[in-house]
This record gives C-alpha cells, structure tokens and sequence, in this order.
C-alpha cells in the first residue's frame, strides 16, 4: 500500500490551496481516509477525516475553511483547505485507517507528507 501526498506549497494568508491523497494497493472507499499535520515544534494533530460512508469530519480548528473530499474513479481523497493562515503552517499528512477517528494509532497506512507554509 502506498499513499502520495501532494499539493502543498507557499501561500499567503487567505489563500487556498488542494492537497490531494492519492493510493495504490488498496481502494480508499473501503477505508476511512484522515488528513493530519505537525507543525515545527509541535504534535501531529488530526485536521479531517472521511469515512467510508462518505461522511466527513473536522477539527473545530479548520470547520468552514477545510473541505474533504473523495473521487473513487481515481482512489483519490481530497482537502481543499480555503482562507488560510499562518497558523496552519505544517506538513499535512494522509493516512487510512479501518477505523474513521483523529486517534492517529488506529492509522496503518501512511503518505510522505506535504508541506503547507502561510506566509506573507
């Protein structure tokens, strides 16, 4: 199993950007997908999460702003993070899991991680 993180970049706050979680060697509609990130300095926190019903779930840090989301034609799941600031600066990180939950030890499977930095 394999999962490709990607996406991330520079932006200034108030930007948006998509970062998507690509896998191979397993169909993300089987499973539940969560987005997760560590900022410098600090512990990786769980930001989002889609079951695999299709229900999606939030940090109160990033409700109304962060949006995920999942194409099965390309087994691919999505976040599209909107209005950005400084503070979401972090590597965001993939990951699936049996089991939908911000628990990260419930997560087998994990992607390489993609940088995300909110900066004027």
């Amino acid at each position: 199993v394999q999962l490709q993180a990607s996406g991330g970049g520079l932006v200034q706050p108030g930007g948006s950007l998509r970062l998507s979680c690509r896998a191979s060697g397993l169909h993300l509609y089987q499973t539940a997908t969560g987005w997760f990130r560590q900022a410098p300095g600090k512990e990786r926190e769980g930001v989002s999460y889609i079951s695999n019903d299709g229900k999606t779930y939030y940090a109160d840090s990033v409700k109304g702003r962060f949006t995920i989301s999942r194409d099965n034609t390309v087994n691919t799941v999505y976040l599209q993070v909107n209005s950005l600031k400084p503070k979401d600066t972090a590597v965001y990180y993939c990951a699936t899991s049996m089991y939908g939950s911000f628990e990260e030890s419930l997560y087998d499977y994990w992607g390489q991680g993609t940088q995300v930095t909110v900066s004027s």
